[in-house]
This record gives C-alpha cells, structure tokens and sequence, in this order.
C-alpha cells in the first residue's frame, strides 16, 4: 500500500489588532486607512481599530465609510494615550500594532513588524518612519527627529508609537500607557517595558511614511513639546535613568548643531536642526521654571 505524506501543518500568524488613534483627522485618516486595508497581512487574523478622541471635523464619517473593515470606538478623554488605550482594551488581537492616522503605511509593514516578535523576549518591534513624500525641506528633518533605528538603539533605547507593535500580553503586564503623559507616553511606556526584563527589536523593513511638521513654527511647537515631555520622563525614571550617562548639557547640544552649519551643501537643513533643538531646550526649560 502506497502512503502518500501529509502535508506538514503550519501554525497561522499571530492575530494582530492595529489601533489607530484619531482626532480631528479629516484631512488624513483616509489615507491610513486605505494603507491599513491594503496590507497583505491575512484578512482573518487582522484587526483595524480606530479610536476617535472626539473629533469636531468629519473623522468619523470618514471612519465609517470603511464598513465593517475598520472596527470604529470612541474615548472621551482627551490625549493619544487615553485613545490607544481604549484601542488595547478591545483589541482581540495576540499582538497589537500602532500607526497615526496622519501616516500611511508600507503593504508589507505588518508582516514584517510581526516578525520582530519571534523572540518571546521581545516587548517592542518598531521599523522606520520616513517623511511621507512629496514634502517640504523642513518635513524631510523629521526623518532625523524620528529616527527609530537610532532611538531604538540609544542608550538607552525607546520607540516610537507611530510604528510599534508589542504583545498584548506584555502591555498588560506593564500597565499600558501612562495617560498622566501629554508627551512622550512611548518612551515611559518604552522605559517600562525595558524595566520589566523585555527586549526592543527594530525591523528595517517595517515602513512607515509619516506627515511631518511642514513649516517652521510647526517644527518650534513640536519641538517645545518634546522638551516638556522629556523633562517629565526623566524626572519618572529618574532611578532608572541613574544608570546610563547623563544627557549632553545645553552648551553642548547647541554647539553640536552650530558645527554642522560648516556643511554648507546641506545648511537649510542645518539651521532646521539648530531651531529644533533651540526649542526643545525652550520646552525643557519651561517646565523646570
């Protein structure tokens, strides 16, 4: 009697929950969105979340327009992580992935994101975040501002929430995000997940093409933000923090920018960096006072 072999089974991918959060996002969540029902992820092992965070425009109209391919909730405090929390909550996803609803994603990214979390010592995969092109000279800096392989390979290392994917059961484990944080509520969570003994994985090949500041007092404002956030993670990690190397003084990060203005060939971009960094100490500074 001849035997024919069985096929081997294969175990299906992990499902996945990608939650987005959105507030007044007219202008932009249909191009996320598009990007997110694109994805070559299997369609039965995905999830598309949109949390509205009381929107005064027509993002939830924009929202529903999806059908029943984007699952549509709603939190009504205020701030991106009070909204990705309420995403984590009805999330049925194994593995929850977050994106903006101002980026638009590569048709592979979720895919590749996933595979970040092979290793079940990993609590963080994150992969690129490129300026979504065209754009402006002041837009292309924020591939520089949001460098993941850098920040995920610093010391010490944190992501970034625009391109971040974490097992469900790790972000319950370490409380989720911190919603007393206005920003920089990936880099507490980043710092407490870390502390809890989990690994970051960066994945060159995750993309994501995000709407970066376009105008110069765009960049000033966000720039500030980053400062008062930073002082805020700093000051809740202080004993953590302890055992790295202390953060470069002021005289030294704006000397460090001044240099690269002898580059002549790319000195838009310099001054852009300089402005940038200016304001983030103006941000710093404004929550020590």
């Amino acid at each position: 009697m001849t035997v024919t072999p069985q096929p081997a089974k294969t175990e299906p991918p992990p499902s996945v929950s990608v939650v987005v959060a959105a507030y007044d996002a007219a202008a932009v969540v249909g191009d996320c969105l598009r990007s997110l029902v694109a994805l070559s992820y299997p369609k039965d092992r995905l999830e598309i979340i949109v949390v509205d965070n009381q929107s005064h425009d027509d993002t939830v109209a924009i929202v529903r327009g999806f059908g029943p391919a984007v699952v549509l909730t709603s939190e009504a405090r205020r701030g991106a992580a009070a909204a990705r929390n309420r995403g984590i909550a009805e999330a049925r996803g194994e593995i929850v992935a977050f994106t903006d609803a101002d980026c638009v994603v590569d048709p592979d990214w979720l895919v590749e994101l996933v595979t970040g979390l092979r290793d079940p010592a990993v609590g963080i995969a994150g992969g690129p975040i490129r300026a979504l092109r065209p754009c402006t000279r002041i837009a292309e800096l924020g591939e520089d501002i949001h460098d993941h392989a850098q920040a995920m390979q610093s010391t010490p290392p944190y992501a970034i929430s625009m391109n971040w994917a974490s097992p469900k059961r790790v972000l319950d484990e370490v409380g989720r995000f911190d919603e007393a944080f206005l920003r920089c509520q990936d880099v507490d969570l980043t710092y407490r997940i870390m502390r809890a003994g989990h690994r970051l994985a960066y994945v060159e090949s995750a993309v994501v093409h995000h709407r970066n500041r376009a105008s110069l007092v765009a960049l000033l404002r966000e720039a500030r933000q980053h400062g008062r956030g930073a002082v805020a993670v700093r000051r809740a990690h202080a004993a953590y923090l302890a055992g790295f190397s202390p953060a470069p003084s002021y005289r030294r990060r704006i000397l460090g920018r001044l240099r690269r203005l002898r580059d002549v060939r790319h000195l838009d971009r310099g001054l852009f960096w300089l402005a940038f960094e200016l304001g983030k100490i103006s941000g710093e500074l404004s929550v020590r006072s």
